[in-house]
């Protein structure tokens, strides 16, 4: 297992994630022109969704803390923290530091980081292993998870790489306009996401890939929520790719909730 430093440094990510994604969950409308870039009140209850979301997914890593069962929940955050770190470095001259939820967020990502380093350090030392005993995933949840990997990795690719006022970007699916800081992080965030999940595949084991699945609902769960705040935003007759992006989320998140319902969330039920 890795280090106690590692596990307090995650419970410290999810207070820092919850405090910030709490105000901009929250208030919107209020902290748009106060965040860390140029951002729409959708794009700012979307960002508070991640952060409650990251804040749920440490919290039950950091409570659980088995590595065997948390290891692709926990790169999933490493990922996150140090990928969004790389997007404010490389948009550094866009950063607007003038209120302290811009620092809460920065604070949180920075974090993850350290969070990231002390965690491979401990994996270099420690080595610990991600065998676990218990079944292994089925056909079909392996076909969702490798069907996940696809169109979320396609995702994030797309958004790390896409032109400003390239498809999708202009309203297509995505109900507002992105700018490049804003579409870069988005793409970072499903990047995470897809190249999280690819252990698990490997592995194959279906414990580690249920706790996953778990520890990754808050972020279902919010991110489906603002959609829903704004939903007036979205032009579907116009822009029907808008249904893609309450679909995707829906999708995974219904298929999900019957899987943990049927098969649990990855501890023992005794």
């Amino acid at each position: 297992m890795l280090s106690n430093l590692s596990r307090n440094l995650t419970y410290i990510c999810a207070v820092l994630f919850f405090i910030t994604g709490a105000g901009l969950f929250l208030l919107p409308e209020a902290l748009a022109t106060h965040f860390a870039w140029k951002v729409t009140a959708f794009m700012t209850m979307t960002i508070g969704g991640w952060c409650l979301g990251f804040a749920w997914l440490a919290f039950v890593n950091a409570r659980r803390w088995n590595w065997a069962l948390i290891y692709g929940s926990h790169l999933n955050m490493m990922l996150f923290t140090v990928g969004e770190a790389l997007v404010l470095i490389a948009f550094r001259s866009k950063l607007v530091l003038q209120h302290p939820i811009a620092w809460l967020y920065l604070a949180a990502i920075a974090a993850g980081v350290l969070c990231t380093f002390s965690s491979l350090y401990d994996m270099i030392l420690l080595r610990p292993s991600i065998k676990m005993e218990g079944p292994s995933m089925k056909p079909i949840v392996r076909f969702l998870v490798i069907f996940f990997i696809v169109f979320v990795g396609f995702l994030g690719l797309y958004g790390l790489t896409a032109a400003p006022g390239a498809i999708g970007t202009n309203g297509g699916i995505f109900p507002e306009i992105m700018t490049p800081f804003t579409l870069r992080s988005f793409g970072m965030f499903y990047l995470a996401l897809a190249l999280a999940v690819v252990p698990l595949f490997i592995q194959k084991a279906l414990r580690p890939a249920l706790h996953h699945g778990f520890a990754a609902y808050g972020l279902i769960i919010f991110i489906t929520i603002a959609a829903f705040a704004y939903v007036s935003l979205f032009d579907f007759h116009a822009h029907p790719g808008g249904l893609l992006y309450f679909g995707a989320y829906l999708g995974v998140g219904i298929t999900t909730l019957i899987v943990l319902f049927i098969k649990g969330t990855g501890v023992s039920r005794n």
